[in-house]
């Protein structure tokens, strides 16, 4: 597969690692204004989209609903470092309740028992999923797949 190809998302062994990883992923979005914003948040891979939970009144959601085009990263911090891309389109939808891909991402990252415990404390409060459709997808692994720079 090459760069672009969403399908590496589910079949490339980089990829799998690190959507299954509890490395949060990136979060890049424009602000109202056209400048750019950067936020860490954890996600779950629903297998076709990159899924992600936000209280109602968080400031990203205006933003994305002006302009949803985003980028997401996941990437690892040891050499040879191993890096996701992704491009898309957020929708944001908004919940009575905790979003149910939310609740796996809690217990992924917190653990089992911590993860439920934060999810019980938010159980019938608003939530927002933001959920963002993958259209190009990139992988690094500095090993066979280096930047542009990089390459001869």
């Amino acid at each position: 597969m090459t760069q672009g190809d969403v399908g590496m998302l589910d079949n490339d062994p980089v990829a799998q690692q690190l959507l299954e990883s509890v490395i949060p992923a990136r979060l890049a979005y424009t602000w109202t204004d056209g400048t750019p914003r950067v936020v860490p948040i954890n996600f779950p891979y629903t297998g076709g989209q990159i899924v992600m939970g936000t209280p109602p009144r968080a400031p990203k959601l205006k933003a994305l609903r002006a302009n949803p085009h985003v980028a997401i990263t996941i990437d690892d911090t040891t050499f040879p470092y191993k890096v996701l891309s992704i491009r898309g389109s957020a929708e944001v939808v908004m919940k009575d309740d905790v979003d149910e891909d939310y609740a796996v991402a809690a217990e992924r990252y917190m653990g089992e028992e911590a993860g439920r415990a934060w999810v019980a404390g938010l159980r019938g409060k608003p939530m927002a999923r933001i959920a963002v459709q993958p259209e190009w997808v990139g992988i690094l692994d500095f090993e066979t797949r280096f930047p542009s720079a990089l390459s001869l």
